[in-house]
C-alpha cells in the first residue's frame, strides 16, 4: 500500500508539481472527517492550481485505477466526501477561485473553489449579485460545493435553491476530459438541461471546475421582520402563505431550543459591537443605522424566546417604499397566524450574512449534526407530528444520554417546506472540528470525553428520523451517502442514471457509492 501511494504520488508531482500534492497525515486526517463523523483516510491530498493541472492529476488517478472523490469548503455533513474504504485521492479544489464578472452580458464565471463571501464582495462593487447568493456558512462554503450537493439560504425565498442560479458548468470526467454544459451563455434552457445532470450529484460524474451565474442588481432597500408562533401548526400555517406570496428574499424558522441555544450564542456582547459596526457600513444613512441599533438595542434577547416557534423575513425592493409595501403585505399574510416581535435577528443576518463556522459545535461544544427533508405542504404537519411522537419514546435514553435537538425550517418553493432537525451529543471533538474554529473559541467550551454510547445512540437516531422523512416522501438536498436517493427513482429514471454514469465514469472510480451508486 505504501509503494502503491508513493508511486501514485511520483506521479502526480511530475504530472502537476509537487506544491500541489500532499501526504501530510495531518491534513489526511482533517479531510478524512466532515462536520459530523470520520470516514476513510485519503492517501493524497491533491490541490491543482488550474484546470488543466486538474485535467492532468484526473488522468493519473484514472491509469492507476484509484477513486478520485471532490471536496469544496469540507461544510457539509452526509458523508458527501467521506469514502469509508479509504487510499483515495481527495480533490481539494479551494484553489480554483476565479472570478471573472461580465456586467454587460449579467454572467459570473466563477471557479467552484471560490467561497460565497469572495463571490459576494467581488460583484459588490460592481452593485450586482447572483439570484441565490450562499448558504450561512458561505464564509467557508464554496460555489462548486453548493451547486454540487444543492442548498437553501440567502435568495432562496425569491429565486429557489443553488441549482437554479446555474446557467451552465465546465466539469472534469473521470477520464480527465474537459465536458462544458452550456451551449449558450444567454440562457441554460437551450435543448435538454444538461447542466441540471450535474447539479445535485455530489460529484458523481465529474468535479466541476467552473460555474456561470447570472446577475441582478443589489437591492439596498430592505425591511426585516420577525414572527412568533405558540405552535408549530401555526407556524407552518404562516409559513406556507408566506412562500406561496413571494415577498422576501430569503427567511428561516427556529424553535425555542435552537433560538435560544445555537443561534442564540451569536448575539452575545462581542457580537453585538461586530454587528454594529456591519450596521453602520450597510446601512443607506448613518441615521438608519443608528434607528436599526436602536431596535436592537430595545429588543435584548426578547425575540430569542418570544414563542415556541419563530420565523425570520428579510424584505427587498427597489426603494424604501417598495420594501415596506412588500413586508406590509407579508405582515397581513402572517400575522393571523402569530404575533409580530423584534427583529433582531434577521438584522443580525442581514448585516452579518456569512458567520463563522461556530455552529459546527452546540452552544456549550456538544457534537452537532443536522437532518433536513424537504416535505410536500400536506404533510408537514404530520411529519413533526410523527417526530415528536418519536422524541417521546427516545426521551429516557435521550435524556440519560445528554442528547438534545432542535428544529430550523427554510423555503424550498412554495410546494416544498425544508424541515431541518439538528440533533447534539457530548463527545470529544474531531480533527476536523480542532483545524476548522479557532482555538479561542475551542478554549471558550465546554470539554468532553469520547463517547461511544451517545455517539452510536445519536447515529441510529438520525437514521430513524431519515427513514421518518422518507415515509412522509420527503425529498433531501445535500444527499451524499446519508439519504436514499437512487432507490426512490422510478426504474427507468434509474437506469437512465446508470447509463449516464457508466458513460461518464465507466470504471466507476468518481466518488465511488455517493447517491446509492456503486464503483
Amino acid at each position: 500500500m505504501r509503494d502503491a501511494r508513493m508511486t501514485l504520488k511520483t506521479q502526480l508531482i511530475a504530472a502537476i508539481g509537487e506544491a500541489a500534492v500532499s501526504e501530510d497525515p495531518a491534513l489526511r486526517s482533517v479531510m478524512g472527517n466532515d462536520v459530523y463523523r470520520s470516514g476513510g483516510i485519503p492517501a493524497l491530498i491533491v490541490r491543482p492550481e488550474s484546470v488543466e493541472a486538474l485535467q492532468a492529476a484526473v488522468r493519473v488517478c484514472a491509469a492507476a485505477g484509484v477513486a478520485m472523490v471532490p471536496r469544496g469548503g469540507g461544510a457539509s455533513y452526509t458523508d458527501g466526501y467521506l469514502f469509508d474504504a479509504g487510499g483515495h485521492v481527495l480533490f481539494d479544489t479551494g484553489a480554483l477561485d476565479s472570478i471573472e464578472i461580465d456586467a454587460e452580458n449579467a454572467v459570473v464565471t466563477v471557479g467552484a473553489g471560490a467561497t460565497w463571501a469572495k463571490l459576494k464582495d467581488a460583484l459588490a462593487a460592481h452593485g450586482l449579485r447572483t439570484p441565490f447568493w450562499g448558504p450561512f456558512s458561505g464564509l467557508a462554503a464554496t460555489v462548486g460545493g453548493a451547486v454540487s450537493q444543492n442548498t437553501v439560504s440567502h435568495g432562496s425565498g425569491a429565486y429557489g435553491i443553488s441549482a437554479q442560479s446555474v446557467l451552465s458548468l465546465d466539469v472534469v470526467l473521470a477520464s480527465g476530459e474537459l465536458l462544458k454544459t452550456g451551449a449558450s451563455t444567454a440562457t441554460r434552457y437551450y435543448g435538454p438541461d444538461l447542466t441540471g445532470l450535474f447539479t445535485g450529484d455530489c460529484g458523481a460524474l465529474g468535479i466541476k471546475t467552473t460555474i456561470r451565474l447570472p446577475l441582478i442588481a443589489i437591492r439596498e432597500a430592505f425591511e426585516a421582520v420577525s414572527f412568533a408562533f405558540d405552535d408549530f401548526a401555526a407556524c407552518h400555517a404562516a409559513v406556507s402563505h408566506a412562500q406561496r406570496e413571494g415577498l422576501d428574499d430569503s427567511h428561516f424558522g427556529l424553535d425555542l431550543s435552537l433560538s435560544q441555544g445555537q443561534i442564540g450564542r451569536q448575539e452575545g456582547t462581542s457580537a453585538k459591537l461586530k454587528i454594529a459596526r456591519e450596521l453602520f457600513a450597510a446601512a443607506p444613512n448613518a441615521f438608519a443605522g443608528v434607528k436599526q441599533l436602536v431596535r436592537m438595542a430595545l429588543a435584548g434577547n426578547t425575540a430569542m424566546q418570544a414563542g415556541a416557534y419563530m420565523c425570520h423575513f428579510i424584505v427587498e425592493g427597489v426603494d424604501a417604499s417598495d420594501a415596506a409595501a412588500r413586508a406590509n403585505r407579508l405582515r397581513a399574510v402572517v400575522a393571523p397566524h402569530g404575533r409580530e416581535i423584534a427583529n433582531s435577528v434577521p438584522s443580525f443576518v442581514r448585516s452579518l450574512p456569512f458567520a463563522p463556522l461556530t455552529n459546527i459545535l452546540g452552544p456549550s461544544g456538544e457534537r452537532w449534526v443536522p437532518i433536513h427533508g424537504v416535505l410536500p405542504q400536506r404533510q408537514v404537519v404530520a411529519f413533526h407530528e410523527a417526530l415528536m411522537a418519536l422524541y417521546a419514546s427516545r426521551k429516557v435514553e435521550m435524556d440519560r444520554l445528554g442528547i438534545w435537538s432542535g428544529t430550523m425550517f427554510s423555503p424550498a418553493s412554495a410546494s416544498g417546506f425544508l424541515y431541518e432537525v439538528a440533533l447534539y451529543w457530548p463527545d470529544d471533538r474531531t480533527d476536523y472540528h480542532r483545524h476548522t474554529l479557532a482555538p479561542a473559541h475551542i478554549a471558550s467550551l465546554k470539554t468532553f470525553d469520547d463517547n461511544a454510547e451517545a455517539r452510536a445512540y445519536t447515529h441510529q437516531l438520525k437514521a430513524d428520523i431519515i427513514a421518518l422523512y422518507q415515509a412522509y416522501g420527503a425529498a433531501h438536498f445535500q444527499i451524499g451517502r446519508a439519504y436514499p436517493y437512487r432507490d426512490r427513482l422510478d426504474p427507468h429514471a434509474s437506469a437512465l442514471l446508470d447509463t449516464i454514469k457508466a458513460a461518464l465514469d465507466p470504471k466507476g472510480l468518481m466518488n465511488p457509492g455517493v447517491l446509492g451508486l456503486g464503483g
